[in-house]
C-alpha cells in the first residue's frame, strides 16, 4: 500500500517538474517559479516518507523477528543523518 503512496507522488512530482521546467523555458516569473520548485519538493518529501514507512513496518519489523534489527536500525540512522544535515 505505501509503495502505491510513494509511486503517485513521485508521478506527480515528476509532472510538477515538467511543469516547471515548461515555466522555466516560458520565462515565468521567478517566484512563481520557485513555488512550484517548493510543490515539487513537497511530492517528493511525501514519497519518501511513505517509503521509510514502508521499510520501519516491514523490513525493520521482520529483521527484528529475524534477530538482526540493529543492522536495520543503523541504516534508518544513517538515512535521517542525511536528511538533517
Amino acid at each position: 500500500m505505501r509503495k502505491d503512496e510513494a509511486m503517485k507522488a513521485l508521478k506527480n512530482a515528476q509532472g510538477q517538474m515538467n511543469a516547471v521546467m515548461k515555466m522555466m523555458e516560458d520565462d515565468r516569473y521567478c517566484i512563481d517559479v520557485s513555488y512550484q520548485v517548493l510543490a515539487t519538493i513537497a511530492l517528493l518529501k511525501k514519497a519518501n516518507d511513505s517509503l521509510l514507512k514502508q521499510h520501519m513496518e516491514h523490513c525493520v519489523i521482520e529483521a527484528f523477528e529475524e534477530g538482526n534489527g540493529q543492522e536495520k536500525i543503523d541504516e534508518v540512522i544513517k538515512l535521517m543523518h542525511k536528511m538533517i544535515g
